[in-house]
C-alpha cells in the first residue's frame, strides 16, 4: 500500500468500526529527522501500521506507546533525540542524530479528528489545512485552495499551540501515449501513490492488460480532456506518443487547461517540430514545458527513462532543486 496520505485514510476508513486506532504526527522536529512536522501515521489495534514517522527505526516503540494511548483514551507525547546517547532512538543506531517529537491521538466513533472530512476532501482532489491540538484529542479540517508550504508549523492561539498541516493531494498525471515506454512510467507512479490517467486513440496502444495500474484510460485526444483536467485535478502531463501529431494535438488542446506543468519526451529540436505542426509559439503556453523530459541520470532503457521524468515532474511540483535534462542537452 502507498504511504500518500489518502492511501492510509481509506485504509482507516474502511476498517474503523473493526477496532481502535491512533493518528501518529510528528509535530516538531529540531535538526536532522527524516520525517518533518506534519508526517501522520496511522495504527489499529491489530498492530498494524499504515505510512511512516521515521525511516522504520522508531515505529516498533511508536506502536507500543500506541496501545497505551488506545487503553487511557488520552494522547500520548513522544521525543526521540538522537544526539542523547540514554534515548531510545541513539541507541536503535538512528543516523539522523536529530530530535523528532511526536503525539499519538486516539481516534473513537465520537472523536475522529477531522480525519473523515480530510478523508473526503482527499478523495475530490482538494486541498487544504489539518488542524490538532498539540497534547489534546483535539482535530478538524478545513478545505482551501493551497499549493505553497508543504510542512506542518506550529499557531499560539490562546487555548494553546495547534499543529497546522497543509494537505495537498497526491500528484495526477495525464500520460498521452500508451506505448511500451509508458508502462514503467504507470508503474513507478502507482508505486508512488500518484494517480494516473492514460490516453491513446490507437487501438494497438494503452492496452489495459499492459496497464493494470493505470487509474483511467481515454481513447479521444479532443476538447474534452480540458474538462478532464479540471474535473479530475491534473497537475501534469507527458507526451510520449513517438507521433508528432498526436503529442501536437494534445498539446494544442492541454493549452487552454489548467496544468501546471508539461514534459515531452524526445530531443529538443522535436518539440520545436512539435510546436510547429500545432501553430504555437513558446511563450504563449501557460504552462512550463520540459524538453527534453526528465532529468539526466544517463538513463537508456524505458525503466531509468521513466525514472528520470517522473524525477523531473517530482521536482517541478515540489519546487526542489534539480539538474534538468534539458541543460545538459544544451550543452
Amino acid at each position: 500500500m502507498s504511504n500518500q496520505l489518502s492511501a492510509m485514510l481509506r485504509a482507516w476508513r474502511e476498517n474503523k468500526t473493526d477496532t481502535e486506532w491512533v493518528l501518529g504526527t510528528v509535530y516538531r522536529t529540531e535538526g536532522s529527522a527524516y520525517r518533518k512536522a506534519g508526517a501522520m501515521m496511522l495504527i489499529n489495534g491489530n498492530g498494524q501500521q499504515f505510512g511512516l514517522l521515521s525511516g522504520g527505526c522508531l515505529e516498533a516503540d511508536i506502536i507500543r506507546n500506541a496501545r497505551r494511548a488506545m487503553v487511557t483514551n488520552k494522547t500520548i507525547m513522544l521525543v526521540y533525540d538522537g544526539n542523547d546517547e540514554d534515548d531510545l532512538s541513539f541507541r536503535l543506531g538512528v543516523g539522523c542524530g536529530g530530535k523528532v517529537f511526536i503525539m499519538l491521538q486516539p481516534l473513537d466513533h465520537a472523536n475522529d479528528l477531522g480525519l473523515s472530512d480530510l478523508c473526503d476532501a482527499l478523495m475530490v482532489r482538494q486541498s487544504g489545512l489539518y488542524f490538532q491540538k498539540v497534547g489534546d484529542t483535539r482535530g478538524y479540517f478545513k478545505r482551501a485552495d493551497h499549493t505553497g508550504q508543504r510542512t506542518g508549523y506550529i499557531e499560539n492561539r490562546s487555548d494553546g499551540d495547534w499543529l497546522v498541516t497543509p494537505i495537498v493531494p497526491e500528484p495526477h498525471i495525464l500520460i498521452v501515449g500508451g506505448g511500451l515506454d509508458a508502462r514503467p512510467v504507470v508503474s513507478i507512479a502507482h508505486e508512488m501513490g500518484w494517480k494516473t490517467t492514460l490516453v491513446d486513440p490507437r487501438p494497438a496502444n494503452a492496452r489495459p492488460e499492459h496497464f493494470p495500474k493505470a487509474g483511467t484510460i481515454l481513447r479521444q485526444i479532443d476538447t474534452t480532456l480540458v474538462d478532464y483536467v479540471a474535473q479530475h485535478r491534473v497537475d501534469t502531463a507527458i507526451l510520449m506518443s513517438h507521433s508528432i501529431d498526436i503529442d501536437a494535438k494534445a498539446l494544442q488542446i492541454l493549452k487552454s487547461s489548467q496544468l501546471r506543468h508539461v514534459s515531452m519526451l524526445g530531443p529538443r529540436h522535436r518539440f520545436v517540430d512539435v510546436l510547429e505542426r500545432a501553430e504555437i509559439a513558446e511563450p504563449a503556453l501557460p504552462f512550463p514545458v520540459a524538453s527534453p523530459a526528465g532529468i539526466d541520470i544517463g538513463g537508456q532503457l524505458p525503466e531509468s527513462i521513466a525514472l528520470s521524468m517522473l524525477s523531473g515532474i517530482h521536482a517541478a511540483l515540489y519546487k526542489l532543486d534539480a539538474a534538468p535534462a534539458l541543460a545538459q542537452a544544451a550543452e
